[in-house]
């Protein structure tokens, strides 16, 4: 039957990329726990969990994690279909260490970058001293980088670099045209995920199924 076929096809796409479905089940669940807070406690419990100025000073540690665990705004299923075209891509072709990696990296490096730009401009007088408390929860650092990391993936060099100027469109126009410190960071996770090509090194063009992998070894 082909529905049957259908459904072990998701399922073993699924479990090749165990980081990704996982990452996204947790998202699940407090998004779930989001749409049963008031609007006021939502903000607060949020804003205990950003990864703003004034989190990051007293516990960088625990918001830099928390803060990749919660979606502002509650919407999870244009982040479940975001996690299945790039994130599991980008799993399944490295590994679940290595996608690891760049998502932490992307995460950790542009939420600094992003955040101390923000406390130069309240230094200097741009940005008002009250966002220190500036809202900065979500996953989407981290999944810019892996598009990034994404770039040496595909094969052919019309198609890479179409892709790579997509991408940068995508996050750079923003960037260009009216700033932030969140446009910054997603710029900065770009960026990450471009560096992260030592990373790729000895990885297929392509993803494979460990079986066919294992077929192919075994012939």
């Amino acid at each position: 039957m082909w529905i049957s076929r259908g459904l072990r096809r998701v399922w073993g796409y699924v479990r090749d990329a165990p980081g990704t479905y996982l990452w996204l089940g947790v998202l699940f669940l407090t998004t779930v726990a989001l749409h049963h807070m008031s609007p006021e406690f939502e903000q607060e419990f949020l804003r205990a969990r950003s990864t703003n100025l004034r989190e990051l000073s007293s516990d960088p540690v625990r918001v830099l994690i928390a803060s990749a665990m919660w979606i502002e705004g509650g919407r999870w299923v244009p982040y479940a279909v975001l996690y299945s075209v790039f994130h599991a891509q980008a799993e399944r072709w490295l590994g679940t260490v290595r996608w690891l990696a760049v998502c932490g990296v992307a995460h950790v490096g542009a939420t600094l970058v992003s955040q101390g730009a923000l406390l130069w401009a309240i230094r200097a007088g741009v940005a008002p001293g009250s966002a220190v408390d500036a809202m900065d929860v979500g996953v989407s650092y981290a999944l810019a980088g892996v598009v990034g990391v994404l770039v040496y993936r595909i094969p052919g060099t019309a198609w890479r670099y179409g892709y790579l100027l997509a991408v940068l469109a995508v996050y750079g126009v923003p960037l260009a045209l009216g700033p932030t410190f969140t446009d910054l960071g997603h710029g900065v996770g770009l960026l990450t995920g471009l560096a992260c090509r030592p990373l790729v090194r000895g990885r297929p063009g392509k993803t494979r199924n460990p079986k066919e992998t294992a077929a192919v070894g075994s012939d």
